[in-house]
């Protein structure tokens, strides 16, 4: 008769209440920073594509006329309107800096699961590469609950 064999062995980083808190703030970082990126998408194909910036406010150079929000011309020199708000250039900066927050949200569910590294590389690509976020969310978050529920004695107990 041979021995019963024993369930794979797994340990978590953390609680199973800091796990679902990190997921909970990964989950809403995804959805945000992929919102982003597909808006920043947009941003370089109208900026590299059609030679435009959005801005708000601000004077036509050419004219001296208001300008309200729409679109600008890059030229050699500039833009063809002087001050305003460069709405382009906003979304370059929430979206890196939100990816910066995207980041440490992957790092924290990922050290609370003890994953590995490459784990964390292919999360951390959900910032870059347009649209893989929303479907990694939803593969995570998965995985996640189904760890969970696999092994409810893995958690570390404080």
């Amino acid at each position: 008769m041979s021995a019963p064999s024993k369930a794979p062995k797994r340990r978590f980083g953390g609680t199973a209440a800091q796990i679902r808190s990190a997921l909970g703030l990964y989950k809403t970082l995804a959805y945000l920073t992929g919102s982003m990126l597909l808006l920043l998408t947009i941003e370089l194909v109208v900026r590299y594509g059609f030679h435009s910036v959005l801005m708000a406010g601000g004077t036509d150079a050419a004219t001296g006329a208001s300008h309200g929000l729409g679109f600008a011309a890059v030229q050699e020199n500039g833009f063809s309107v002087i001050g305003g708000f460069n709405i382009s250039t906003a979304v370059l900066i929430v979206h890196g800096w939100m990816y910066v927050v995207y980041l440490i949200a992957d790092f924290r569910l990922w050290s609370l699961m003890r994953w590995p590294f490459r784990k964390f590389i292919l999360i951390a690509l959900g910032g870059v590469i347009p649209f893989l976020s929303f479907f990694l969310e939803i593969r995570i978050h998965k995985q996640v609950e189904a760890e969970l529920a696999a092994f409810p004695t893995a958690s570390k107990r404080y």
